[in-house]
């Protein structure tokens, strides 16, 4: 990702002190990577986040879910009240979060998060079961027992963060995406998902960037596009285009699945 490298860089704290956005739009889009000098280097104005001389950041997630998904088809098959449940590890720091995520019956999302000092990330400890237990409930979903929450997914990837020019929001550059599970691994090899964050009802310049060059937002879940890639026999669900058409070409099995993606 050299091209990101030859933009000039931005603190933390003027990331967030000029780009947090309430209330926003969200786009998300798979772009190969030999794309991306292209994308850059038609938005003026663009600077990367770059703390202790790092541009790159490495994020790590495990999911929790019931043992029949019910977070994973409250999305697939789009329900008022859905929820998703993970810890978070910034790996070059060692900061580690647990984090719950609800979806209230009027479309708002709710993140909320606790530190976590777990030494395993396959299990949630008894202090966060009963955290995670409280947010659930508290956000009205009901029928769920944080105490059989089991590990479900692991997704690892390296950020950058992008300041867009003049209020234009912010976006997130991921690559050397990896998914992997109990059934086995897929990465995502020479394609990007970049996710743009811009004032609501608006198209930000990378996002109109990103049209020029021929690229679409699309419906894309780390959790939900993961979990649907590497246990085929879920049934069809929202994220079945993206994967068939979107992600194929830059697929990399990385272990042996138990059928063909």
């Amino acid at each position: 990702m050299d091209a990101l490298a030859e933009l000039p860089s931005v603190d933390l704290e003027s990331v967030n002190s000029t780009s947090q956005l309430l209330t926003r739009t969200d786009r998300k889009y798979v772009v190969p990577l030999r794309d991306l000098g292209a994308l850059v280097s038609g938005v003026r104005g663009l600077r990367v986040l770059e703390i202790d001389d790092r541009r790159a950041f490495r994020y790590e997630s495990t999911y929790f879910d019931t043992t029949d998904l019910t977070s994973w088809a409250g999305s697939a098959h789009p329900r008022r009240r859905r929820w998703k449940v993970r810890t978070r590890l910034y790996a070059d720091t060692g900061e580690q979060w647990l984090e719950v995520k609800t979806r209230s019956g009027r479309g708002e999302t709710v993140k909320e998060r606790m530190p976590c000092h777990s030494s395993s990330s396959e299990e949630l400890s008894a202090e966060a079961t009963a955290w995670v237990g409280e947010r659930l409930a508290g956000a009205g979903v009901r029928g769920v027992d944080a105490v059989g929450l089991v590990a479900t997914l692991r997704t690892a990837y390296r950020r950058t963060t992008l300041l867009l020019p003049d209020g234009g929001g912010r976006a997130t550059v991921d690559g050397d995406l990896l998914w992997s599970s109990a059934s086995g691994s897929v990465g995502l090899d020479g394609a990007l998902v970049v996710e743009t964050k811009s004032p609501p009802g608006s198209a930000g310049p990378l996002d109109r960037r990103l049209w020029a060059l021929g690229h679409r937002p699309v419906r894309i879940s780390k959790y939900g596009t993961g979990l649907a890639l590497l246990t085929p026999e879920l049934p069809r669900n929202r994220w079945h285009r993206v994967v068939t058409r979107d992600l194929a070409p830059a697929l990399s099995i990385r272990q042996e699945l138990p059928h063909d993606v």
